[in-house]
């Protein structure tokens, strides 16, 4: 199975058992769903969604079954994950991790590998070699995952 980390549980809230989670996945939209399953932990447990909310910068999600603040403290600080299977992403869509790897290509030449993707405060930047480009359609043309490349433009300056 494919696995993919979407957060973390940093808390509980309240006494039915529901959990905090910091996220910022890209498909909440997706993942945070009544019925949908998440995996917790290194052992990947399996918790169906009963209920789910947005609270301030958290995604607060009960599980099926669980009704007992006492029965989520186990999984406080663990990280959470999907089935990518379950994301049903599109053909021309792809997470942001699948970048991290890929050659970073600029009017036909490979300038580099991209080697992290960081979070400055809400955007986004791609790494290549010490250079740091946003992440977003102003500097990326095309990501193609099966070529192994990801075509750039109006980088000039940056690179």
């Amino acid at each position: 199975m494919n696995f993919v980390y979407i957060g973390v549980i940093v808390n509980t809230h309240a006494l039915k058992g529901e959990v905090r989670i910091i996220s910022n996945f890209e498909y909440k939209d997706r993942v945070f769903k009544i019925g949908k399953s998440l995996y917790i932990g290194d052992l990947k447990n399996c918790e169906e969604i009963e209920t789910y909310r947005v609270h301030k910068n958290y995604d607060m999600v009960k599980f099926k079954g669980i009704n007992y603040i006492n029965d989520v403290l186990k999984y406080k600080g663990k990280k959470v994950y999907v089935l990518r299977s379950d994301l049903n992403l599109k053909s021309d869509e792809y997470l942001e991790s699948d970048l991290i790897g890929l050659d970073a290509k600029f009017e036909e030449k490979i300038i580099g590998t991209i080697t992290d993707i960081i979070n400055n405060n809400g955007y986004k930047l791609i790494k290549i070699k010490e250079k740091l480009i946003p992440l977003n359609d102003n500097f990326i043309e095309k990501v193609n995952i099966e070529k192994n490349e990801v075509i750039l433009k109006n980088v000039g300056e940056l690179i």
